[in-house]
């Protein structure tokens, strides 16, 4: 085992940590300075300094008092770090393989009650039970939603983080902590040379009730409770590659502090000619092929900007990407994918898309056929490529959002209505001109359009469904 230089006990409050700190303080070998990055106080709350580091020296350079614990020498040493800490210093911990990991975890209704209390009594250490303080607190379940949320986002990010740099972690439940062959296996973890005959008992458990005489709306707990999806049963799959914000693809009013993010396969044409009618320029005179520093710059020019998208229902947008890319053969068209899918997949593509023989039956089965191939490669089950055209809107727009949030997600069908608003939240009150049709594919699909078409698009887009409320579609799909 590699020898460690610092550690960390990642925990939230009401979880055990300063009961697991104290017996670690009772090892010899080991010191843990206590919430060494907590935003509103450095190592405990009446602590002035760490090691001579100062909380405005730290909030200053907290990279400073993390080399000031690995360095200082008399064993090993190490604090507690909980979800709210200083995020400066989260990933320079994680992808550290000398920086020892323990994971403390406890059931989250227990932790919650008991953050309810300390913040209802004001007693958040207990040394003598003497003095113990206690109130029934009342179960909001919005409260412990978010409160739950908040657990699990941190412990998906611990476990991603472990994961990309080939590491593993200490876990110990808050149970575990009664348990002084755990306390001793964990020091032998972290190579101290120290052992406990005995657990530190200077810290009394609070509130040691049952969870009946600590929560006045008992029956509305266990109600709500057990209305949450335990086993994440109502979770729609998601195998789709993590997607670059595509910054390239930005296009820029030519004088308006428009910004459009063009999600491929819909109204692309129709928007991009809206945007330049708008201060009547030419399509040309529109800015595009930004950078993540130009664009950074256009929006330092422009102040009160919005940035926008449209968006297409799943089916349309399916049909647009079939049409344009895999039926076409021309220009933008995708020749090695239509070839592999005529040949591989078997799906029934005509040779060439003028063959006469290719009627409304033949596309609907074709386009039906390639819809079953979305839901293959949207779920990871292909060698082909997850193509922008036909990923989930909510992948790309999610991507789009790590780097420019977008102020506006506007619907296909309610372009002409929207747009206008738009255009006026910026200054624009005559909303620029839009074509009559903005899918030329309309027809098309509206002449093979059914059920088994509808079923098949929700089965490969759910994702799209669920995230932006798709109905059916058609001439008032939403």
């Amino acid at each position: 085992m590699p020898g460690f230089d610092l550690f960390v006990i990642f925990a939230e409050m009401r979880t055990g940590s300063n009961f697991l700190e104290a017996n670690l303080n009772a090892i010899d070998g080991l010191t843990c300075h206590g919430e060494a990055f907590n935003p509103h106080f450095i190592g405990y709350p009446d602590a002035a300094d760490i090691l001579g580091i100062a909380k405005a020296e730290r909030d200053a350079d907290p990279h400073r008092l993390l080399a000031a614990i690995c360095n200082a020498g008399g064993g090993l040493r190490g604090f507690r770090y909980f979800n709210d800490h200083d995020p400066r210093v989260l990933d320079t911990l994680l992808s550290d393989p000398r920086c020892a990991k323990i994971i403390l975890t406890r059931n989250p209704a227990e932790s919650y009650v008991s953050w309810k209390i300390a913040q209802a009594t004001g007693q958040w250490k207990l040394t003598s039970a003497r003095h113990a303080k206690s109130r029934k607190i009342r179960f909001d379940a919005t409260e412990f939603d978010a409160h739950v949320g908040a657990l699990q986002a941190f412990q998906v990010r611990l476990l991603n983080g472990l994961q990309r740099s080939g590491q593993t972690a200490f876990y110990v439940a808050y149970e575990d902590l009664q348990d002084v062959a755990v306390m001793n296996g964990l020091a032998a973890w972290l190579g101290a040379p120290g052992r406990l005959d005995s657990l530190d008992r200077k810290l009394k458990k609070q509130n040691p009730e049952p969870m009946e005489a600590k929560v006045e709306n008992y029956d509305a707990m266990v109600a709500a409770l057990a209305r949450l999806d335990r086993f994440n049963l109502d979770w729609t799959p998601n195998f789709e590659p993590r997607r670059g914000p595509a910054v390239p693809t930005y296009v820029a009013a030519a004088r308006a502090p428009l910004l459009y993010f063009p999600l491929r396969s819909g109204p692309e044409a129709a928007t991009t000619g809206w945007l330049a009618s708008l201060d009547g320029a030419p399509e040309d005179a529109l800015e595009s092929g930004f950078t993540q520093k130009t664009l950074r710059q256009w929006k330092r020019r422009n102040p009160g900007h919005r940035a926008f998208t449209v968006l297409r229902h799943p089916v349309a947008r399916a049909h647009a990407a079939f049409c344009d890319r895999i039926l076409n053969t021309g220009p933008g068209s995708y020749a090695e994918i239509r070839a592999t899918l005529r040949r591989d997949l078997r799906l029934p593509i005509p040779e060439r898309p003028d063959d006469p023989a290719y009627d409304l039956d033949r596309h609907r089965a074709a386009f039906l056929a390639f819809l079953g191939f979305l839901r293959q490669n949207l779920g990871g089950q292909t060698a082909i490529r997850v193509d922008a055209h036909w990923a989930t809107q909510a992948a790309v727009v999610e991507a789009a959002a790590r780097f420019a949030p977008l102020d506006v997600l506007v619907r296909e069908e309610r372009m002409d209505r929207d747009l206008p608003w738009l255009a006026a939240q910026v200054g624009r009150p005559d909303g620029g001109a839009l074509p009559a049709s903005t899918d030329p594919h309309r027809a098309a699909l509206e002449a093979i359009y059914d059920d088994a078409i509808e079923t098949a698009a929700r089965d490969a887009y759910q994702r799209d469904y669920v995230a932006f409320g798709f109905g059916p579609w058609g001439p008032a799909a939403n």
